[in-house]
């Protein structure tokens, strides 16, 4: 049921291609506000529903802690490209306000956390305050602290950040996720001038593009590496389908990272890697363009699940890409790519009665069997996807 021909259909009906109204609905604030109102004292964060859509809350020393109170952040600027009217609802909450004091939860986990490399996703509402006010020293604080700790992860005989685990004498692992990472350390630069950190963000890379990625431009999720030697022992998955297989969050996390090293750096490699992922990611999709799970996953005995979450961080990467791009047609070529990966995955997922999540059909983890539920990244990609559109002149907000 794959067709290879999806990105060619997508060029054909590109002039038809309008991002979905629900991206700046008046329910996505109403959402995002409920959920505020409804962190536990002492906080928790929001991650994933049950199949019922109820929010489940989780310590704040845990991998997507950043992502909620980033989306108070993603609406404050959307107020700020928008204004505020009686239609849009982003006037019933100071979500800058609401933002900062979600963060203050992660302030803890600046000395001492589990979370391994994904300090760069607690960094995010942090990198977000300095966009508003560059001088707040809690926030450079908690960027540079974050940064810290992931240039300690990095070896330099592998070549790349440690993902998971800190123990010397196992096997070293990384995932194509921590790509998304990356990013603080290039904020910690600019912030204290150390070049160290941009270069092990660029070795990381480096190291990503090297072992990573097969001939077609699909993704390993995991490579494991020997932490003396550098050499590689193994390349599998952990929670997509097979070792064999593209989980497609993962080759998602891929395109925008990659993107986003090409916006640090300038480096024609990174953009060119982007593309890569790029393509197949589109190419592959099924012929109704809403992302599985993962692409070489059966489709019989039983349907695969979609993951809403593969789908608007994907589609925020191609805009990315989109926005680098040197001809107008090539940047159209993304950008309408993205919108329609955006109109698919909302007409599946969006605001289903009684979900507190803004979209259903994410895939946590199909291994584990946590699937067909809301997740805090994947709303919030919605959200920043709609911001990205308006910013680019691709939307409006009404």
């Amino acid at each position: 049921m794959h067709s290879v021909f999806f990105l060619s259909s997508i060029l054909a009906t590109a002039a038809a291609a309008s991002p979905p109204a629900e991206l700046f609905s008046p329910i996505v604030p109403q959402k995002v506000l409920a959920t505020f109102k409804a962190l536990p004292n002492p906080i928790k964060y929001p991650q994933y529903t049950t199949t019922g859509g109820i929010w489940q809350y989780f310590s704040p020393n845990t991998w997507t802690s950043g992502f909620f109170p980033v989306t108070g952040y993603a609406l404050n600027t959307r107020k700020s490209l928008c204004g505020a009217t009686s239609a849009n609802n982003l006037g019933i909450a100071d979500w800058l306000a609401l933002g900062r004091a979600a963060s203050n939860g992660l302030i803890p986990l600046e000395i001492s956390n589990g979370v391994g490399h994904d300090v760069g996703f607690l960094s995010f509402p942090f990198v977000e305050e300095l966009v508003v006010n560059p001088n707040n020293q809690t926030a450079k604080t908690a960027v540079n602290a974050f940064a810290k700790l992931l240039a300690g992860r990095f070896n330099p005989v592998v070549g790349a950040t440690r993902s998971w685990g800190d123990n010397p004498d196992v096997d070293f692992q990384v995932i194509i996720d921590n790509m998304m990472n990356l990013e603080v350390l290039f904020h910690s630069s600019a912030l204290t001038g150390n070049k160290t950190l941009e270069n092990i963000a660029i070795a990381h890379a480096d190291t990503t593009i090297k072992n990573h990625i097969r001939a077609d431009g699909s993704t390993w999720h995991v490579v494991e590496y020997n932490a003396t030697s550098g050499a590689v022992i193994r390349k599998r998955t952990a929670q997509g389908f097979s070792d064999s297989s593209t989980w497609s969050r993962g080759q998602a996390w891929g395109i925008y990272g990659f993107a986003n090293m090409y916006r640090f750096t300038g480096n024609m490699n990174y953009l060119v890697t982007a593309r890569r992922l790029a393509k197949y990611f589109l190419d592959n999709l099924p012929s109704d363009g809403i992302v599985p799970w993962d692409y070489n996953a059966p489709l019989i005995p039983a349907p695969r699940p979609a993951d809403s979450s593969a789908a608007t961080i994907a589609a925020t990467g191609l805009l990315m890409l989109s926005k680098y791009e040197t001809t107008s047609a090539a940047s159209k070529t993304y950008s309408d790519a993205a919108i329609n990966l955006l109109n698919s995955i909302t007409k599946l997922s969006w605001n289903r009665p009684g979900w507190q999540s803004i979209l259903s059909n994410g895939t946590v983890n199909k291994p584990a069997n946590n699937q067909l539920t809301g997740t805090a990244y994947g709303d919030y990609y919605f959200i920043k996807a709609g911001n990205d559109l308006i910013s680019q002149n691709l939307a409006t907000c009404l």
